[in-house]
């Protein structure tokens, strides 16, 4: 209005306060699961509007005349996801839907809220999507070919890992594109008791301005960066979505497996506590290995296992520990509801799946700290076995735990891996084997390895400190410091990275990366393939 005012101030016009104001209450419309909210957000909004008429007032000396109340927001009660959206209000492309729904994962609604998000999906319900979702795949429908606008406020984990793809592609094979976004940013609340929850924003529309991507951080307070398109991982490149895929992108990387899985109700495990016992035994004691979980290999502590596969079947028999041990191995697989497990229990004395390689190898964490710099990793020798909490790679260059260590592998995770609460999640199918590292010459793999062998060499510096320990925030220290920002410059300068990239260019780079390494694939790992949906 005052834009208006001005405009024809200039040109000698009059201007109508009351006539030429176009925004009034009967343009908005609700849906309220409770009766109470929903006359409460009525009469807020009739309150409002009114506070707004004032201001109109006070600026040009006149405003509309609310009473007796002649408009009103229209607010029904129902469930929104259970409501057909036309029957309060048609479709056009002057329609702009927006709200802040549920954020509720499958662990944290309930059976009926389950049931809500099944009904409004249909057969492209996938297990992994948030409540949330149901809202995304409602006004998709509502709009049908229609042109028009949705926004939602949503949790981050709708941006990550596997749920991208169910809920992504449909939006985008429906014509719609991300027209802005606000990258993960905390909800901050004044409430008791509130909970940490990590945000974003989301708009669609069917084409229209640039796409703009806001970043909020102390560095930089929310100025929106422009670009032709916006990924469904909310970041600057092409709407591309990743798929888990079978083989690593570029061989030349390596191959990553599974840990060694023991299914064994902790029989085959032993305790520092346990092992003078253990050892007692001259048997058992031949057999008793270091054992490596997540926690170990980040913040230390010993544990072992008893690591059998070389054991004779007169050996079980003659130690008293190994009997019992694979005894009680024996009946925990027995009592499990699964037939595999059941079978498994004629092989009590070896750990249910077996990945544990003949030379030294690369242990990396299924889980670490959103708040590390860096994803973690370490070498240990054959003889220390590791637990399914890690995954393991052959490593005899040190290729790998040189490109895992690198800020452009963090960018990738961040961006396309999921997440355990906050916790960045590895997984080879979706970060490691389509991390889209280019293909690199003898010379660059030799550099990067031995920039990965120098970070080593740096962590030496802080001898008895845990893995977690050196990468505390602020704690790294300028040796390890210096080395990873050496080791960065010669993964950046392989994928053509600018200096001192940010992690949205690194990520921006990675998407641009992955869609030329993907181009013409098609089966598991295609980057634009339709994903079949499943009930339940």
């Amino acid at each position: 209005m005052e834009a208006l005012y001005d405009l024809r101030d200039k040109h000698q016009l009059s201007l109508d306060a009351k006539s030429d104001l176009k925004v009034t209450l009967d343009h908005f419309y609700g849906i309220e699961i409770d009766e109470w909210p929903a006359r409460i957000a009525e009469t807020a909004m009739f309150m409002m509007d009114r506070q707004c008429d004032l201001k109109l007032r006070e600026r040009f000396g006149q405003a509309p005349e609310r009473l007796p109340i002649q408009r009103e927001a229209k607010i029904v009660v129902g469930n929104a996801l259970r409501t057909e959206w036309d029957t309060l209000l048609p479709p056009t492309q002057d329609v702009v839907v927006a709200g802040n729904p549920p954020f509720l994962g499958i662990s944290g609604r309930s059976a009926a809220q389950t049931a809500d998000l099944q009904w409004v999906w249909g057969y492209g319900y996938h297990g992994s999507l948030d409540y949330v979702t149901g809202w995304y795949v409602h006004a998709i429908k509502y709009f049908g070919a229609k042109a028009g606008r949705f926004a939602y406020v949503s949790t981050n984990s709708i941006t990550q890992g596997e749920p991208v793809g169910p809920l992504f592609r449909p939006i985008l094979e429906a014509g719609w594109r991300i027209r802005f976004a606000h990258r993960t940013f905390p909800w901050t609340s004044d409430a008791s008791g509130k909970a940490a929850v990590h945000c974003t924003i989301i708009g669609f529309d069917r084409g229209g301005p640039p796409a703009r991507l806001f970043e909020h951080s102390p560095s930089n307070p929310g100025e929106g960066a422009t670009a032709a398109s916006i990924t469904p991982y909310l970041t600057l490149g092409p709407a591309v979505i990743v798929d888990p895929a079978a083989q690593p992108l570029n061989p030349q990387v390596g191959k990553v497996a599974y840990g060694n899985k023991p299914t064994d109700g902790g029989w085959l495990i032993v305790d520092p506590d346990e092992r003078p016992s253990v050892e007692s035994d001259p048997i058992a004691r031949k057999y008793l290995r270091p054992y490596v979980g997540a926690r170990e290999l980040l913040h230390g502590g010993d544990r072992y296992c008893l690591w059998l596969v070389d054991a004779s079947a007169t050996e079980l028999a003659a130690s008293p520990i190994l009997r019992e041990r694979v005894a009680g191995v024996r009946g925990f697989r027995l009592d499990s509801e699964a037939a595999s497990t059941r079978q498994a229990a004629r092989t009590a004395h070896l750990f249910r799946q077996i990945a544990q390689p003949n030379s030294p190898y690369l242990c990396i964490p299924r889980h670490v700290s959103e708040t590390r710099p860096y994803f973690l990793a370490d070498h240990f020798e054959a003889e220390v076995i590791t637990s399914d909490a890690n995954f393991l790679a052959p490593d005899p260059d040190g290729l790998v735990f040189a490109l895992i260590s690198s800020s452009m592998f963090i960018a990738w995770q961040r961006a396309v891996g999921g997440r355990i609460k906050s916790d960045l999640r590895f997984n080879k199918l979706l970060t490691w084997n389509t991390f889209p590292v280019p293909t690199i010459s003898e010379g660059q793999r030799a550099s990067i390895a031995r920039a990965g062998v120098e970070v080593l060499n740096a962590r030496a510096h802080h001898p008895g400190a845990s893995l977690a320990a050196m990468y505390s925030p602020g704690a790294m220290g300028e040796a390890l410091e210096g080395a990873h920002h050496l080791l960065d410059a010669e993964v950046d300068a392989a994928f053509g990275a600018p200096e001192n990239a940010s992690e949205l260019e690194r990520q921006s780079i990675l998407f641009e990366r992955y869609t030329q390494a993907t181009a013409g694939r098609t089966g598991f790992g295609h980057s634009s393939g339709r994903s079949r949906g499943r009930r339940g």
